[in-house]
């Protein structure tokens, strides 16, 4: 069998050649197809990209093909129609196109060349021959083992690929007297991908946005590939302005995307990478969206001590603060009126796009309960309400709808005079009180509950039936008004008549008459009767018969007339 390259080649083509073509010229192109042997450079340009294969043409009828994966082992940017580069001719594909690589590598021809790569650790060219038990026959001038861990293949299955390809190796083992040469290809990729990969990251740049692809996700970001060998790390908190509980809730595996470089650095390699960065900042929008007084919807989002958390737009929240949830000061926590997920509306009080923060009111949906509190609650109107706290002062009295009024300590009872509420009264209780006053502006109410004990002239007035006649003192007259004691503590009105308007000064009274006096009107008020009204002996501190003619008991009012 011939071993000259007619014999391994496809016969070339004459059909383009003319009559008047001579056999020189016709002797010339074939030797010029068949002139190069293996392992000899050539310069060629990109004519197509395929998804295995890049077609070039080196200037002969048949166009040269090399492998898109040996490409990207050594080659840092995507090939490009039209662009020319240098290339080593390896023989014939299966095909009938030129293999080619991009990399010239030497290949020993004898044992000196061997030695002298291995001492110089250089980087020389050989053809997988077969695949044996742990590995590969290569043929690097003279048959060499490379172990299979020292392939650069990571899977079992893809392992017979490798057999028929040119590769590049170095030599790790040369027993020049048992012919015994170990190489490794693994050693080579590596070194061809860190030099990629450092030419790749100095062509990166802050602020640039660049095109990438997904490779892997963990819960806290996505790894994307901005060029072979070399990464970025998509966090979540850059992935959207909105709230991202995992990578995986917005990307996969593969996807392409475009992504800012935020942060590069050189020391750890590391690249920072944002997607949110290439949308319009949400806080700008919010700034022409909503002003204050706005009534908006949105999903409460978290809930912290001092109030709970809204978003409005996808990385706009509004803070409803405690104290704007509700009227009721018994409102301790968020948690006791809202829950997370839930759907509210809010009145927006402060918009800030400078410090990211939009205030917001709850309370202010459900109405203000002291706009309408005089029609509730008018004054001298009565009501029921548990004791919600004791001061030194006064009591707190829960009125319903976050309203509380106070009863000060003079107004608890009548009964004594009162150190403490608490001597009376006790957290909780439930009592009964008056409204005297009501202060809108201020948000106070005054409550009395000494008002509603009855009180002497309360008893008289129920033992007592009006037309009954009665004994009483007058005790100070102006006009025709006068004034009349009736009991301790009960004082009626007597309209008197036109003859009595001028009453006589009484004369001091001895102590020996006070207790007389007094036992006498005391008989009169138990007994009644006619004591005499003279209207020309009318006098103050006299005793004199009157009628009860008419009773006022909301007001504690007594008339009189003379009897």
């Amino acid at each position: 069998m011939s071993n000259s390259n007619t014999d391994i080649l496809p016969p070339t083509d004459f059909s383009g050649a003319t009559e008047d073509a001579s056999f020189a010229d016709i002797l010339s192109t074939f030797e010029r197809e068949h002139s190069e042997s293996p392992g000899e450079t050539l310069h060629g340009t990109i004519v197509s990209v395929g998804p295995e294969n890049i077609l070039i043409d080196i200037g002969r009828k048949t166009e040269g093909s090399l492998s898109l994966a040996k490409w990207k082992e050594t080659q840092p940017d995507d090939p490009k129609v039209g662009a020319t580069l240098p290339v080593t001719y390896n023989g014939r594909d299966e095909e009938g196109y030129y293999a080619l690589s991009t990399i010239k590598v030497d290949r020993p021809k004898d044992w000196s060349g061997l030695e002298s790569a291995f001492a110089e650790k250089r980087i020389i060219g050989g053809v997988v021959v077969e695949q044996v038990k742990g590995g590969f026959r290569v043929d690097v001038g003279m048959r060499a083992f490379m172990p299979a861990s020292r392939s650069g293949v990571r899977e079992a299955d893809d392992m017979p690929k490798l057999v028929g390809q040119e590769i590049q190796c170095r030599i790790t083992k040369l027993d020049t007297e048992k012919e015994d040469i170990v190489v490794d290809r693994r050693v080579v990729l590596e070194e061809q991908q860190a030099v990629l990969r450092e030419q790749a990251f100095a062509g990166l740049r802050e602020g640039s946005v660049v095109c990438g692809r997904v490779r892997s996700l963990m819960d806290f970001g996505a790894f994307v590939e901005l060029a072979p060998n070399v990464d970025g790390l998509l966090h979540v908190v850059d992935m959207s302005y909105a709230r991202v509980g995992k990578a995986a809730d917005l990307v996969r595996i593969g996807d392409e995307l475009e992504v800012k470089i935020l942060k590069i650095d050189p020391a750890t390699r590391k690249i920072a990478l944002g997607t949110k960065q290439l949308q319009e900042d949400p806080w700008t929008v919010a700034a022409r969206t909503f002003k204050v007084g706005d009534r908006v919807n949105g999903t409460v989002s978290r809930l912290a001590d001092f109030g709970a958390f809204v978003e409005l737009l996808p990385g706009v929240d509004g803070l409803i603060h405690l104290s704007e949830l509700s009227w009721d000061k018994r409102v301790r926590k968020p948690g006791d009126l809202l829950k997370i997920g839930e759907r509210v509306d809010a009145v927006i009080l402060q918009v800030n796009p400078a410090d990211r923060r939009i205030g917001l009111g709850y309370k202010q949906m459900l109405g203000d309960p002291w706009e309408k509190i005089s029609e509730k609650f008018p004054i001298g109107a009565t009501f029921e309400g548990p004791i919600t706290n004791l001061t030194q002062f006064g009591a707190f009295v829960d009125m319903g709808d976050g309203i509380e009024g106070m009863i000060h300590i003079s107004d608890v009872t009548n009964e004594k005079r009162l150190d403490h509420p608490k001597d009376k009264l006790a957290k909780g209780q439930t009592v009964k009180a008056l409204v005297l006053e009501i202060d809108k502006e201020r948000r106070r109410v005054r409550l009395g509950m000494k008002q509603l004990e009855p009180t002497t002239i309360d008893h008289y007035i129920a033992e007592h039936k009006i037309g009954e006649k009665v004994s009483g003192r007058l005790m100070d007259l102006h006009g025709t008004r006068a004034k009349v004691e009736l009991g301790e503590g009960v004082v009626g009105l007597c309209q008197m008549k036109a003859s009595a308007q001028k009453p006589v000064s009484a004369e001091p009274a001895k102590s020996s008459d006070v207790g007389s006096l007094s036992a006498m009107l005391s008989a009169r008020w138990k007994q009644g009767g006619d004591v005499g009204n003279s209207p020309e002996t009318v006098k103050t501190g006299q005793i004199l018969s009157f009628r009860i003619a008419h009773f006022d008991p909301a007001k504690r009012l007594i008339e009189l007339e003379l009897a």
